[in-house]
C-alpha cells in the first residue's frame, strides 16, 4: 500500500510539473502581445524582401542587334524575348514592362532553359510552347506562351499509297495478284433439314 501511494504522488507531481511547463510559455506569450502591437503595420502588398534592392541594382540588358519574338500566353499575358545570334548563352526577356537578362542553363531534355537567379525568373522553351516561372515563389507566371509560328495550324499531308514496282524484264508495272475469294461452305452445301 505505501508503494501505491508513493507511485500515485509521483505521478501527480509529474503531471503538475508538465502542466506548469505548458502554462509558462502561454503566460509569457500573453505578456508579449502588447509589445507586438507597438510594431508598425506592414504594407498589404506582397513583395519579396529584396525586390526593391534588386530592381535598383541590376541594369536592363542591351537589346540592340537582336531578333525579337513576341509570345501570346494564356490569361492575356505577353512575353517578348530578344535573342542575339552572336550570344547563344543569354536572352533578354520583357515581362511586366521590365527587361531581364537570362542565362542559358543546360538540360538533358533538349528544352531551352534560361534563368535569372536575381529575380527568380525561369523561361523554358519547347517546340510547342514557352513557359515563364517564378523560382522564388514556386509558381507559374505565364503558361501556354506561343509565338506566331507556333500558333499556325498543323497541316497534315495525305499519305500516298505505295507505287507498284516495275518488272525489270518488260518495263511494265507489275500488278500484285489478288487471290480468288472462296465462297463460304454454307452456300455451296444444301441446307440440312
Amino acid at each position: 500500500m505505501p508503494t501505491l501511494i508513493k507511485n500515485t504522488l509521483l505521478a501527480c507531481s509529474l503531471a503538475m510539473a508538465a502542466a506548469a511547463l505548458c502554462a509558462a510559455p502561454a503566460a509569457n506569450a500573453a505578456e508579449a502581445k502588447p509589445a507586438a502591437k507597438a510594431k508598425p503595420a506592414k504594407s498589404k502588398a506582397r513583395a519579396h524582401p529584396k525586390a526593391v534592392d534588386v530592381v535598383a541594382s541590376e541594369p536592363e540588358p542591351d537589346i540592340s542587334d537582336t531578333t525579337t519574338t513576341d509570345f501570346d500566353c494564356e490569361l492575356g499575358n505577353k512575353v517578348t524575348t530578344y535573342h542575339n545570334d552572336k550570344d547563344d548563352g543569354h536572352i533578354a526577356l520583357r515581362w511586366k514592362k521590365r527587361l531581364h537578362r537570362l542565362t542559358r542553363v543546360g538540360t538533358t531534355t533538349g528544352a531551352k532553359r534560361f534563368e535569372n537567379p536575381t529575380f527568380g525568373l525561369v523561361w523554358i522553351g519547347i517546340p510547342a510552347k514557352g513557359m515563364l516561372l517564378d523560382s522564388r515563389l514556386n509558381r507559374q507566371l505565364a503558361n501556354e506562351c506561343k509565338n506566331a509560328e507556333q500558333m499556325k495550324p498543323v497541316v497534315e499531308k495525305p499519305i500516298a499509297p505505295p507505287m507498284p514496282a516495275a518488272t525489270p524484264a518488260s518495263g511494265e508495272l507489275a500488278v500484285p495478284a489478288v487471290p480468288p475469294v472462296a465462297a463460304p461452305a454454307a452456300l455451296d452445301a444444301p441446307a440440312a433439314k
